[in-house]
């Protein structure tokens, strides 16, 4: 089909008629009266060979094929506007834009929070929306950062598009304050014999795959969507939880439960921007990128960590700040599962050892 040939203000109407399923309200909607949008749905459904809109009773229903165009339109239109968006050049201090990051709760009480307070500082009316990861990520990936701004999760996870790192951070376990049964230490026989609560989306699959090779299989007695409840469904039970450690600090007071160490070397978590390639030369993105970059290495300096930009293993993360041809790094998820092979190496007598310092490279969730 030749795109030339095609009314792209079409693609308005008939999300409008999609959507509003009645001709006079989405005539209103999108500035036509009711003659034009019924002259629009007539074009529609010759294109498409397809009513579209189907009355039954009272009021229109959409047929099957309108039903598929329904989220394919809204799709369509997203990336239209963030393509017709796009800038040349972007100042800040006097431009006004909102930007949409979808991101974990781990990622918005890390990385988001902070990121926030900068730009409320340095860019009075930029806006900042958080999305909720979905819960089929990898599946729609493609039509999820074209239509948003970016996505905050670690190495390893997903592939095939430009990134940016942004910090390193560890995995570690919570227990109940007063849970008797486990020491002062961790061992591998707690992780097997204790029930767990666990994150049930993709986000921490490199961690999880990690104690598959260990020879350690989770008895899951909860899961949640939400990092951040983890702490309140250990307390005072008999369960335990994997949370990233610059997370499990910021909640260390908020349940009775204590953050340990595993009793195994952890694969460090590379946590990074992801972003579809056609905002990769938009200047508003471009800022975006680089004041993502600058938080997250402030993030990273705080807990003590190598500046994933710059630090030891730093070539192996894609940064789209410095790469604004937005060129991701294929080596990030290629590090991750030589570094999860050399855990799955290790002797299952190994003594337990601290979280590991690798540079940003790796990724552990």
């Amino acid at each position: 089909m030749n795109l030339a040939s095609l009314d792209l203000n079409l693609v308005v109407a008939l999300r409008a008629l999609l959507e509003e399923r009645n001709v006079t309200r989405a005539g209103r909607r999108v500035g036509l009266s009711q003659p034009a949008m019924s002259a629009a749905l007539a074009r529609l459904r010759r294109h498409f060979d397809d009513d579209l809109l189907s009355r039954v009773g009272g009021h229109y229903e959409l047929t099957a094929l309108g039903q598929v165009l329904l989220t394919r339109t809204s799709t369509a239109c997203d990336l239209l506007e963030r393509l017709f968006t796009s800038q040349a050049d972007f100042d800040p201090a006097v431009e006004s834009r909102e930007f949409t990051l979808v991101a974990s709760d781990y990622a918005v009480a890390v990385f988001g929070a902070e990121l926030a307070r900068v730009i409320h500082q340095e860019a009075p009316g930029i806006r900042l929306r958080f999305t909720q990861t979905p819960p089929g990520l990898v599946e729609g990936l493609g039509t999820l950062l074209s239509t948003t701004d970016g996505l905050l999760i670690p190495h390893g996870i997903i592939s095939d598009f430009p990134a940016t790192g942004l910090y390193q951070d560890q995995w570690v376990f919570l227990v109940a304050e007063d849970n008797p049964e486990v020491g002062e230490s961790l061992t591998r026989d707690d992780l097997t014999r204790l029930p767990w609560v666990t994150y049930q989306r993709t986000y921490d699959a490199p961690a999880v795959r990690q104690l598959g090779m260990l020879g350690i299989e989770p008895r899951v007695e909860v899961s949640a969507d939400s990092f951040t409840v983890l702490p309140f469904l250990v307390a005072g039970t008999r369960r335990i939880a994997l949370v990233q450690q610059l997370l499990a600090e910021r909640l260390r007071d908020v349940a009775p439960v204590r953050v340990m160490k595993a009793p195994y070397e952890t694969v460090p978590l590379q946590e990074a921007l992801w972003w579809h390639p056609v905002h990769t030369h938009d200047a508003a993105h471009i800022w975006l990128r680089e004041t993502a970059a600058r938080v997250g290495a402030a993030v990273g300096a705080a807990a003590g960590e190598p500046d994933a930009r710059t630090g030891p293993g730093a070539a192996a993360v894609s940064d789209g700040a410095e790469d604004s041809e937005g060129a991701e790094d294929p080596e990030g998820a290629e590090d991750l599962e030589g570094a999860m092979d050399a855990e799955g190496a290790m002797d299952s007598a190994a003594p337990a050892a601290s979280a590991s310092a690798e540079p940003p490279a790796s990724d552990t969730r």
